[in-house]
């Protein structure tokens, strides 16, 4: 493997490592959606704000968010268009299910294929 694809490689795998914490993932589902301020955040996901802090932190370390202040209030927002096309996939898949595709039919196609 040449040095670029090392790093393409290690920024996927940090990407997945901050994706494999529920809380995270569900911070990022919710910002698919479009810019949250932090009480409204902590209120979605049910965490205090102390918590919610530091999963956002390391999603802001990771580059996946951004923030934006206005006044008192801070904003969180997906960082970039890369970040939202994978949580646009994520959330098709997991964060979201439509009634074309609920999360039962993905548990009974994956013990399908596993079998």
């Amino acid at each position: 493997m040449n040095e670029l694809d090392r790093s393409h490689v290690s920024s996927a795998a940090r990407l997945l490592r901050a994706l494999a914490n529920e809380r995270r993932l569900s911070i990022l589902c919710l910002l698919g959606r479009g810019e949250l301020c932090v009480g409204d955040l902590a209120d979605a996901v049910g965490l205090s704000q102390s918590a919610l802090s530091q999963h956002l932190a390391r999603l802001r370390a990771e580059g996946l968010v951004r923030t934006r202040r206005d006044g008192l209030t801070i904003f969180y927002r997906l960082a970039s268009a890369e970040a939202a096309a994978v949580i646009e996939v994520l959330a098709g898949l997991y964060c979201d299910p439509s009634p074309e595709n609920p999360p039962s039919s993905n548990q009974s196609l994956h013990r399908e294929t596993s079998t």
